[in-house]
């Protein structure tokens, strides 16, 4: 399994989830080779741990408004 079958899967279970995919390749690369959609949590490789924390705090920060 990988992660966007592994997202597919928790998003069946808790709809309300929140997925933060990554990887080295390019949001575009991602997105053509892999079928995610254009609005796709998405930060890619590589990153430090504040951009890290600063994408999950956007991600909190735009379910809770």
């Amino acid at each position: 399994m990988n992660g966007r079958q592994l997202a597919r899967v928790a998003l069946l279970r808790l709809p309300r989830l929140k997925v933060l995919f990554t990887t080295g390749f390019s949001r575009n690369a991602v997105i053509h080779n892999s079928g995610l959609d254009q609005d796709v949590i998405f930060i890619s490789k590589p990153f430090t741990i504040e951009q890290l924390a600063a994408k999950v705090r956007g991600v909190f920060d735009f379910v809770a408004s």
